[in-house]
């Protein structure tokens, strides 16, 4: 039995079955607005790692095929961007000024909370991937010298909390550029994936805000942390 548990198929297969499940049980439950699907597909994987037994750095080592997947369909992304490209370059000011304010509270909110917390270092150091996208955050967080299961699941659980959130706040916005690029900053991947759902200009530019936000904050995150924790 614990032949077949490593063995990178198996979760593979398990991962594509959680995520189609929890689709089709949003479906069913007649798409509710507060429990996004993706929530629905980590609940159901969740579940079943339980039940079998099964830590999660067993997990990550048999589904590398699907994380490295991750970083190729966020650089597939830039299709829908430079489709969107003239609307670019007329925002780009703007869309600057919200990247750099997004990046600094993103994490510097995150970091500053559980440090008020009382949470260990290596919990707030966690804390500090929550702005980006997985494979971004996974790579800041080994620089970093932060736990990566507990930063993978403070993005994914951050990044749906976002979406939701997120939803209310930006009924009354009416440019789906500007709705697209919040979501990017706000809710990573996830966040995407529901401005791909508005539009295809949403989508694009929340690609851009996820994407260009996670090279900023890996940029000046790590050189900040080893400075405020050697101090």
């Amino acid at each position: 039995m614990a032949d077949i548990l490593s063995t990178p198929l198996v979760w593979m297969t398990l991962t594509l079955a959680a995520y189609e499940g929890g689709f089709w049980l949003h479906r069913k439950l007649k798409e509710p607005v507060l429990i996004p699907p993706m929530l629905l597909s980590l609940t159901l994987l969740i579940a079943v790692l339980l039940a079998a037994d099964v830590n999660y750095q067993q997990y990550f080592r048999g589904n590398a095929f699907i994380h490295f997947l991750l970083g190729t369909s966020t650089v597939a992304l830039a299709v829908p961007l430079y489709q969107s490209l003239p609307r670019l370059k007329a925002a780009a000011l703007p869309l600057l000024l919200v990247l750099v304010l997004g990046s600094v509270l993103g994490a510097g909110v995150a970091l500053a909370l559980a440090h008020f917390s009382g949470l260990s270092d290596s919990s707030v150091l966690a804390f500090a991937t929550r702005a980006v996208t997985t494979p971004m955050a996974l790579g800041i967080a080994e620089k970093i010298h932060a736990p990566l299961a507990l930063a993978s699941a403070i993005v994914i659980v951050s990044g749906l909390v976002g979406a939701i959130v997120a939803e209310p706040l930006l009924k009354f916005v009416r440019h789906d550029m500007a709705k697209g690029f919040a979501l990017g900053l706000a809710a990573h991947g996830v966040g995407t994936a529901r401005a791909l759902q508005i539009s295809p200009t949403a989508g694009a530019f929340a690609a851009l805000g996820m994407s260009l936000n996670g090279i900023l904050t890996a940029l000046w995150l790590p050189t900040v942390v080893k400075w405020a924790f050697a101090s």
